[in-house]
């Protein structure tokens, strides 16, 4: 099954762009334009990952358009896999050593499909010991590079299990959200929720 995932850095661009873009589906020539590759290498790619069923595709207006299927047996898992490997969760791990001590690390599931967020919503989530200069460069950068603010919070490990315990609104409401670990364990950071 793991041969079907990564045979090619095309793929590997697909799979950036269909699991974290907004869009749902795209013509041909988008996917050429936005991974940067020649067409035939894509559409080689698109059909081996039909063939495999991790796209289908319909026909509008003469078009042939393409989709990321989200009952693909192994999407929560490359979503986790692109989460950690590029953009802002790519560099919360890149980094981590220059950020102080991290128990726990997630990233909004919205976030990750360039979704909308509200006031309230959080994309990021750090629990630890954090450097924040270091933490706010990395914010910076991401939020350049998006062009938009990414809603981040943080706090020390003693703070977190306090809000927990005292089933804090904004905690509870961070933690049941869709969500990919970045770092740490989801079951120690849901124990004292789920309790």
């Amino acid at each position: 099954m793991l041969e079907e995932l990564f045979v090619s850095r095309v793929r590997v661009k697909i799979l950036q762009l269909f699991l974290t873009s907004e869009d749902s589906l795209f013509h041909v020539r988008e996917i050429v334009r936005r991974v940067d590759e020649e067409i035939n290498a894509v559409r080689r790619e698109l059909a081996r990952m039909e063939k495999y069923d991790m796209v289908s595709s319909e026909w509008r207006a003469n078009r042939r358009l393409y989709r990321f299927r989200k009952d693909y047996i192994f999407y929560r898992e490359l979503l986790g896999l692109v989460a950690k490997t590029s953009g802002l969760g790519g560099n919360i791990i890149k980094n981590r050593a220059k950020l102080g001590r991290i128990k726990f690390a997630f990233i909004s599931t919205r976030f990750l499909k360039g979704g909308q967020a509200t006031a309230s919503d959080v994309d990021l989530l750090l629990v630890g010991s954090l450097i924040l200069p270091e933490l706010q460069s990395v914010i910076a950068d991401e939020q350049a590079k998006r062009e938009t603010e990414i809603n981040y919070s943080y706090m020390d490990e003693a703070e977190f299990k306090f809000r927990v315990k005292r089933r804090d609104p904004f905690i509870l409401r961070v933690l049941i959200q869709p969500k990919v670990m970045l770092l740490g364990d989801e079951d120690e950071l849901l124990e004292g929720v789920i309790a």
